[in-house]
């Protein structure tokens, strides 16, 4: 939280008493303005249901009838005035139900936008979707210090559908509007107040002043300038319109993301004329919300918060030491300091602790943290040569080598300095927690702690257990996870975990594809085509080809099917040093060539199988294996911890809706032998 986030506490907030018949407002008048303050019952945060406007509009008729000088609406909760529309209220909806549902909210929205007084929402903290767009319909906004402020419907499969196409393209450089929602990207306090968003962004101390600013017309909007004139006509918009398809086209194609493509159209057809672009808001939203796309993002949403609900409330962690500072160390390191905890990070050498440092600002550089909120984080991340923190952490991560006479070391070095009740995680990728356990200082308060890189943007994090940990350290380990804003998956002990388990297959596969001719760009682009975030080939020179071939041997013994063998030509760049996009050549030679970016846009069919279904086959063996409790727990890893097409649901979902993976998989096999033999696990898939 920032400073000035904590001014605002339900002390400040909950002293106004609850508007009459609801329970999502509250209502405070004083010498002539009226608040409503935003508080939905029985949550930490804020989401605009059909309850919410359904108080809402009893609430703006009242207004109408009181006519204050200023009706002002207000978040009383501390992170943030809203995070969205309420997902719950809409997902099942379809057709004309769904478009009777969005009239209403509209409704309550053009009331508000209508109302004979001056309106202002004063927004604070995270401000998007539907929130965003209740903010929209006021006469001003004022933001205070540290708001964002974004649509991300997008990510769903749709586009703003409660008047944020029109109000915001009306408001401000109708281009710019355009790329916030087609990207479903934020726009942080000063990004927000520059576009014309924020009539005032102030801290919590001057919001009187600003809303009185406001009462008395003192507070002016500075409007869309000149590029809002030039695209009145739709000729004009046509030219906009047809440069963002095309670059749409590239990074989300039309056939497996509609909304983007709706989205253009939507302003392209209407934006010189709000009341038709409302209409055709409606329409088109009820229809995204049929698609397939639309329907697995969401269900993607459901999976990470079925995710987050694993982490349970309370970890006991306040102080956590790394042990390695290098870069995945390093990044672990920062980030906690980042969510609050106190951190200390030693290692064998200096200058990897002093990288951590630099590497932490990056972070918070790129997490748009203020001046005052870096400076806290940087002071809760400290530097311990000395390894003084081992004695006092409530939590020791691991974070050295993947050599096990190393961690072992370490642990025998832990086992009379950590304090009585203290975790010890380590964050291996590809040794067995079975081969650690004998040398951990405690086995029940033993565990894997395995995040993903980059740390900061990946927000998957592994709860691997073993025969002797306790149910409490992996209880603990897991709201930890949640604490510090990433995302539990509690798996077991197994080969590769769960994640890297299903992902090996990928880049192998496309290894012995290289072997059989295909072209590397071509093999790329299939994965993209699929919806892969990254090519198999990319991928393998990201991670590091060392690392692969590591992974690769690893995963040669102890599955029912093996991962392909590493072929000889990948021992011999690894020794030649070409070890990836790190050594700057690989499979890829990055002095000469860049990895393909665009999808190919007519695939190989045979190619994407290849790549996608032994993932899918792995997906099965870990859900018979018990890898993972559950398929939604495997869907949500691998979208989460790789980017696994999410668009598609993940790899079982996938499966199932495609019905002939496992004829396809014999196939495969006929032709390319045994590590294409379908699981037994599939006939229990169904």
């Amino acid at each position: 939280m920032t400073d000035v986030l904590d001014e605002i506490t339900p002390d400040d907030t909950t002293e106004a008493p609850r508007a009459p018949d609801t329970v999502n407002w509250r209502r405070e008048s004083a010498e002539g303005r009226l608040t409503l303050w935003l508080d939905c019952e029985d949550t930490g945060t804020n989401v605009i249901s059909e309850a919410v406007l359904r108080e809402l509009d009893t609430l703006l008729d009242e207004a109408k009838q009181a006519q204050p000088d200023v009706l002002v609406i207000r978040s009383a909760k501390p992170g943030g005035f809203a995070a969205g529309a309420d997902i719950d209220g809409f997902a099942d909806l379809r057709g004309e139900d769904a478009v009777k549902m969005l009239r209403r909210g509209h409704d309550v929205l053009d009331k508000l936008a209508a109302l004979p007084v001056t309106t202002v929402a004063v927004i604070h903290g995270t401000t998007l979707g539907g929130g965003f767009e209740l903010a929209l319909a006021c006469d001003h906004r004022i933001g205070i210090d540290g708001v964002k402020v974004g649509f991300p419907e997008i990510q769903l499969g749709l586009h703003p559908g409660l008047g944020g196409t029109f109000r915001l393209t009306s408001l401000i450089d109708p281009v710019e509007a355009m790329q916030m929602m087609l990207k479903g990207s934020s726009a942080h306090d000063r990004k927000a107040k520059k576009l014309g968003i924020l009539d005032a962004l102030v801290p919590e101390r001057h919001v009187d002043a600003a809303v009185a600013a406001a009462a008395s017309g003192e507070l002016e909007h500075e409007g869309g300038g000149f590029r809002a004139s030039a695209l009145r006509t739709r000729a004009a918009r046509s030219l906009a319109a047809n440069r963002m398809r095309a670059e749409s086209e590239k990074k989300a194609p039309r056939k497996h993301f509609p909304a983007p493509f709706a989205l253009i159209d939507l302003w392209e057809d209407h934006g010189g004329d709000a009341a038709e672009m409302q209409k055709a808001e409606i329409a088109s939203f009820a229809e995204l919300l049929d698609s397939t796309t639309a329907q697995n993002l969401i269900r993607v949403f459901f999976l990470r918060r079925r995710l987050k609900s694993s982490g349970g409330r309370e970890d006991g962690i306040a102080h956590v030491h790394v042990i390695g500072a290098g870069a995945m160390g390093g990044e672990i390191a920062a980030w906690a300091a980042m969510q609050g905890k106190r951190v200390t990070i030693e290692d064998v050498a200096l200058d990897p602790l002093g990288e951590t440092i630099r590497r932490a600002t990056r972070v918070y550089d790129g997490k748009h943290l203020s001046g005052i909120e870096k400076r806290d984080a940087l002071d809760r991340l400290m530097p311990d040569p000395d390894r003084l923190g081992r004695a006092r952490a409530d939590l020791v991560i691991e974070a050295a080598p993947e050599k096990p006479g190393l961690k072992e070391d370490i642990y025998a070095e832990l086992t009379d300095a950590m304090k009585p009740g203290a975790i010890l995680a380590t964050n291996t990728s590809s040794l067995p927690l079975a081969s650690l356990v004998d040398a951990a200082p405690d086995p029940a308060r033993f565990a894997g702690l395995h995040f993903f890189n980059p740390v900061s943007k990946m927000p998957l994090v592994e709860i691997v257990s073993h025969d002797m940990a306790s149910t409490e350290t992996l209880d603990r380990l897991a709201a930890f996870t949640v604490g510090i804003d990433r995302l539990p998956a509690r798996v077991t002990d197994y080969p590769g975990f769960l994640v890297n388990r299903i992902l090996a297959p990928y880049m192998m596969e496309a290894m012995l594809m290289l072997d059989d001719g295909h072209d590397k760009a071509e093999i790329d682009r299939a994965a993209l085509a699929f919806g892969m975030p990254m090519g198999p080939v990319t991928l393998a020179d990201q991670v590091g080809l060392d690392i692969c071939l590591e992974v690769g041997k690893s995963l040669q013994q102890g599955l029912d099917t093996p991962v392909a063998a590493p072929p000889d030509w990948l021992r011999d760049k690894v020794e030649k040093g070409e070890t990836g996009k790190k050594a700057g050549k690989g499979l890829y030679d990055y002095d000469s060539e860049e990895p393909p970016q665009e999808p190919a846009d007519d695939p190989d069919q045979g190619v994407i199988d290849r790549l996608i279904l032994p993932m899918c086959n792995a997906a099965a063996e870990c859900l018979r294996k018990g890898v993972a409790p559950d398929a939604e727990t495997i869907d949500a890893a691998m979208i989460f911890g790789t980017g696994w097409a999410p668009f598609r649901g993940g790899p079982l979902h996938y499966a199932r809706v495609r019905r002939d993976v496992p004829d396809v998989l014999r196939s495969l096999q006929d032709l390319y032998g045994d590590r294409f033999a379908p699981d037994e696990g599939w006939s229990d898939l169904g």
